[in-house]
């Protein structure tokens, strides 16, 4: 009997062409996904229906306090249960908008907190200068 002798290869490199392929698969992939993410939006038809409505909300509503303690609610002179009147018929996510003068009671740019508070507006913004 013969001894076969089984000839061995020796393993000098490393054939990297299917890691290639799979890291360009990859990045393509991920520069498709991040065009969707950059835009932000991934175009879509909507579908139609008769009974909707559409919910008008304004951009912002002012409320104005000035240096003589005047709140004003969208240029209309108002006290504090009229403002939280109206603030309370405003949806929670309406923005709000105070612009306080700066001469005016920290008191009054408290009460006007306070109600925004109470009635869990979240979307406040105070204007100020530079």
């Amino acid at each position: 009997m013969a001894k076969c002798k089984k000839s061995q290869k020796r393993f000098d490199q490393i054939n990297v062409i299917p890691f290639i392929d799979i890291m360009l698969v990859l990045l393509v992939m991920v520069l498709t996904t991040a065009t969707f993410i950059k835009q932000g939006v991934i175009p879509v038809e909507l579908p139609h229906a008769k009974g909707s409505q559409k919910e008008e909300l304004k951009k912002e509503i002012s409320v104005y306090v000035n240096a003589m303690g005047e709140m004003f609610f969208e240029k209309e002179k108002v006290d504090l249960a009229t403002l939280e009147e109206k603030l309370a018929g405003l949806s929670k996510e309406q923005t709000v908008v105070l612009r306080s003068d700066k001469d005016s009671k920290f008191q009054d740019f408290v009460s006007v907190m306070d109600i925004l508070k109470r009635l869990k507006h979240e979307q406040l913004y105070i204007v100020t200068k530079e």
